[in-house]
């Protein structure tokens, strides 16, 4: 008779992609022991498709990560080979950092991180069960009526149980993880971190293969455990482009894009002067309609036309088969041809995903400039995979239903690194909160992009994989990328995960910051003849009357550097405190109109919603809006209003409700 093996842990975290590391670190430096599971050890922090960190409000995300301390920042800022700080014609609201990284170098580098923090253990074992038990029957079951149910009521109650178990309606407690071995781990927290391997199979024409990113093995078993649960999954698909072998391709046919000159590292406690070094160049080119004619007669070919593919898409990060149909009067597409590494000769073929045949892939890549000779080390495919719905979530990622499980990443219906990792991050925090019994770290979407993410996610119906952009975000003016310490260090200082030393060093630039604004505004330039000839010198309009150094610098076509010329009292300070003290006096206007915009918003959030609220007994509010709170049962007045389908008119009515029910 074989003997049952037993281990005990605080923490369980099912993978080790970019939102597993993050969890698993958090809730092992928060004091707990952690164990990572992993299909396999060579795919901790695996970046399976593109090969960079950061982009267009993807940068923001990742140094808001660090400001609460996490470790892409800091892992990038160690293995990146070419650095750019995007859209910097633009505003500083859109400006987003964005690094190439030598892929099998982050990864290698972060295992590294993980293998030598105390209390965490990695694991290489295929969870294939969730361990949990019943707590009692939950008796505000949000799809029980007090009324009789009229049949659109009905269908909406038979939406929300797709995929569910026989258990849905009481509250349940996990307690444990179990592998495909039969090892069991008993746990008091379980987070799921499954990105793009659960369920999983890859797409290249009629070919199929049942694995995960990279042919690394997919994890077949833990759906079934998870609809037993009643947990309502999803499929999505999202995909990767062919990779080069650099040796093959015509660069002299394509344009060079360099990176910055001075590199700003991703990190907030990385020292400026240890990124500055040697780059490699990334090359542009363009798609032509000789590549959109091959893909058009090869779309009955494709897996996505075919039928093959159920799974839903990326919107924002379209195939190419896609671009070409959705975008026909484009005559032409950007492709990039970036490096994978240092030592590597493979080159990913950015803006070019497909999971068209092999031999419609080489056609097609060969008519692009510079890639006619191209040979193809690894072919582009589609993966499908299994997810949730998130609205299932709470803010802090744990399920509603469910305690002590939480979940982070792609498995959450999102896409990309960063959005994963920052949701690793909020889940492992949370779970070490839990633990302790301490209330939940909540980032609101008026305090960062982090906040907008999750919200999207635990109040939308996203139908496909969701992207993280700075149109998402309405106070995209407050929600820098260079003032994300600013905003977020002090919470990753309660939450146990920013030392004392970082945190001293951010009470000092923020008083930096202060006094140099205060000194600007108070020190007064006359309307004399070496200040006409300033102005006069740069462009600007003559003074009347004194003005003062802040006034000159609201100006848009001086600078703080131009300043120097006439400012006799200043002093050396760190450019990240000048560049902060720059935007907010030429911003001060939009930044206080802002604020006040946040104020509104800080009361509406506040105005919280009982879990166990009867949205039948809510007379006046309209079927729809009665729906889907019940769908997504928000948690406070604000995220109520940002729910599909609720109008101001039922939100007013809620509020009119709940004064009452308060008494």
């Amino acid at each position: 008779m074989v003997k049952e093996l037993r281990e005990k842990a605080d923490v369980c975290v099912i993978g080790a992609g970019h939102a597993g590391c993050e969890a698993a670190l958090a809730c092992a430096r928060l004091g707990f022991e952690t164990i990572v599971f992993t299909v396999s050890v060579d795919s901790i922090a695996l970046m399976p498709c593109n090969p960079n960190i950061g982009g267009t409000s993807k940068g923001h995300l990742v140094r808001e990560l660090d400001a609460l301390g996490g470790e892409m920042g800091k892992n990038i800022d160690k293995t990146f080979i070419q650095s750019k700080m995007l859209n910097l014609s633009k505003g500083p609201a859109v400006h987003s950092l964005r690094a190439q990284a030598d892929k099998a170098d982050y990864s290698r580098e972060m295992r590294k991180v993980l293998e030598n923090q105390d209390r965490l253990t990695i694991k290489q074992a295929e969870v294939c069960e969730i361990l949990w038990e019943d707590i009692n029957d939950w008796d505000n079951n949000i799809y029980e009526s007090s009324q009789e149910e009229n049949p659109q009521e009905k269908d909406c109650k038979k939406e929300s149980e797709i995929g569910n178990g026989s258990h849905r309606g009481r509250k349940k407690k996990v307690t444990g993880v179990k592998t495909f071995t039969g090892r069991i781990y008993e746990c008091r927290a379980v987070i799921l971190c499954t990105g793009t391997y659960l369920g999983a199979r890859c797409l290249c024409g009629e070919s199929i293969t049942y694995t995960g990113p990279n042919g690394l093995q997919a994890a077949a078993y833990l759906t079934d455990s998870l609809k037993k649960m009643g947990i309502e999954l999803r499929r999505f698909k999202t995909g990767t482009p062919a990779r080069m072998d650099g040796r093959s391709i015509d660069y002299s046919k394509m344009e060079e894009q360099r990176g910055d000159e001075k590199v700003v590292p991703f990190s907030f406690s990385t020292d400026p002067k240890t990124v500055q070094k040697e780059q490699v160049s990334c090359w542009l080119t363009y798609t032509n309609e000789r590549t959109h004619d091959i893909i058009r007669n090869n779309l009955d070919r494709s897996p996505i036309y075919a039928g093959i593919i159920e799974g839903t898409g990326p919107r924002y990060c379209p195939s190419i088969e896609d671009k070409v149909v959705k975008f026909a009067e484009k005559e032409r597409h950007q492709v990039f041809l970036e490096p994978e590494g240092l030592h590597t000769n493979e080159m990913y073929v950015g803006g070019m995903s497909s999971s068209l045949p092999e031999d419609v892939q080489l056609a097609m890549y060969r008519t692009v400039p510079g890639l006619e000779n191209c040979r193809i080390v690894r072919n582009a495919y589609a993966i499908e995979y299994d997810c949730i719905n998130a609205r299932q979530l709470k803010r802090t990622l744990e399920f509603k239903d469910i305690e002590g499980l939480f979940s982070g990443g792609q498995f959450n219906g999102s896409s990309g690194y960063e959005e994963a990792a920052c949701q690793g991050l909020v889940a492992g925090v949370n779970a070490a909160m839990l633990l302790m019994g301490k209330e939940p770290m909540i980032i609101d979407r008026s305090e960062g992009y982090i906040g907008v993410l999750i919200d999207d996610l635990v109040t939308k119906d996203n139908r496909e994989p969701y992207r993280m952009m700075t149109s998402r975000a309405e106070y995209r003016l407050l929600l820098r990328q260079d003032n994300a310490d600013l905003r977020l260090r002090k919470k990753g200082y309660e939450a146990g995960l920013v030392s004392s030393e970082e945190y001293q060093a951010l009470a000092q630039k923020t008083s930096l910051i202060k006094g140099e604004v205060e000194r600007l505004k108070n020190t007064m330039m006359g309307a004399n003849r070496e200040m006409q000839e300033f102005l006069e010198a740069h462009g600007s309009s003559s003074l009347k009357t004194a003005a003062s150094l802040a006034e000159l610098l609201c100006r848009p076509e001086l600078s703080y550097e131009d300043l120097k010329e006439i400012d006799r009292e200043r002093r050396p300070l760190p450019e990240a405190v000048l560049e902060q003290v720059e935007i907010e006096i030429k911003y001060e206007g939009y930044i206080l109109r802002q604020k006040r915009q946040v104020e509104q918003y800080k009361k509406m959030e506040k105005k919280l919603i009982p879990e166990n609220i009867d949205y039948d007994k809510v007379i006046s509010l309209r079927l729809e809006a009665r729906q889907n709170l019940k769908l997504f049962r928000p948690a406070s007045i604000g995220q109520a209003s940002r729910i599909s389908g609720v109008s101001p008119a039922d939100v007013s009515v809620l509020l009119v409700y709940l004064e009452h029910y308060g008494k």
